[in-house]
């Protein structure tokens, strides 16, 4: 199997290194086909792909972009995207606006703790400052001491029910499929195994997102078990769905995989990258 990965960040959004960076390290670890998918961003994909072709990496456009579905936030990654498609452009820079009062409203809920001066804290780990995330805070709080790492830090104050969480409404499912197959991509359900879904509500996203255009699940990913990667590509096959796989990776020391780490899918899938004659030689495909 191709040494692939279709889901990581770079400083544009919540990651460490630079786009540029982030591609020396794939090569470092053998990638041949890797996707920068930043948070709600395109910005980083013109220094990947130089960066990617200097190395002889096939380099993917990508996007991950914030959703909200039934009070829930979801991620769906968009593959082989066209950043020049101008919906698309548009739409990113919608959700990217709404970054900036979630992250002062994170920092009134911190601050109700006792918790001062995180908003100022986290903006000094943000790349791009209109992209400043939940990331950004755990970092900040991770070096003030407040937990022992970033996982920690999300667990103790970031998440529902946590005393830093804050709702937030961001785009739509039907617009953010819209944007991606409007530019001629695919629509990827990032990581579905880290949301809260039942059996029926499942059932019930699978089915709005195969009837909105969308494309694969991510079958393959830092934060499936096993167990979650094989039970996931059931629901790929049985919904006719394409499998994707990525690493997640944000930096060194802060992700489940590196790149180039992931295991192989489960057997019966039908790899995303297969639809990609028009963008991935075909010599790598076979």
């Amino acid at each position: 199997m191709l040494n692939i990965d279709l889901h990581c960040h770079s400083s544009i959004s919540d990651g460490l290194l630079t786009p540029a960076q982030l591609v020396e390290r794939a090569a470092q670890r053998g990638v041949e086909i890797l996707a920068l998918t930043d948070h709600d961003d395109i910005a980083g994909l013109a220094e990947a792909r130089e960066a990617a072709e200097a190395k002889s990496i096939t380099f993917i456009n990508g996007v991950e972009i914030s959703v909200s579905w039934r009070g829930r936030t979801l991620h769906i990654v968009g593959l082989d995207i066209d950043p020049d498609y101008a919906p698309l452009a548009e739409g990113l820079a919608v959700v990217r606006a709404g970054r900036a009062q979630r992250a002062r409203n994170i920092a009134a809920e911190l601050e109700k703790i006792g918790i001062q001066g995180s908003l100022e804290g986290a903006y000094t780990y943000v790349g791009v400052r209109s992209l400043i995330g939940r990331t950004h805070f755990a970092r900040f709080l991770a070096a003030q001491g407040y937990a022992k790492d970033v996982k920690s830090v999300f667990k103790k104050y970031l998440v529902k029910g946590k005393p830093g969480y804050t709702p937030h409404e961001w785009a739509s499912l039907d617009d953010a499929l819209s944007w991606i197959c409007g530019s001629g991509g695919h629509a990827v359900i990032a990581h579905p195994g880290r949301y809260d879904l039942g059996k029926n509500v499942l059932s019930d996203l699978l089915d709005e997102f195969c009837a909105l255009g969308g494309s694969a699940l991510e079958v393959v990913t830092s934060s499936h078990t096993p167990e979650q990667m094989q039970h996931f590509a059931r629901h790929a096959n049985n919904r006719n769905l394409l499998a994707s796989c990525g690493s997640d990776f944000h930096g060194p020391g802060e992700s489940h995989f590196d790149l180039g780490q992931l295991p192989e899918f489960p057997l019966g899938c039908t790899p995303v990258w297969q639809q990609w004659e028009s963008t991935v030689n075909a010599e790598l495909i076979d």
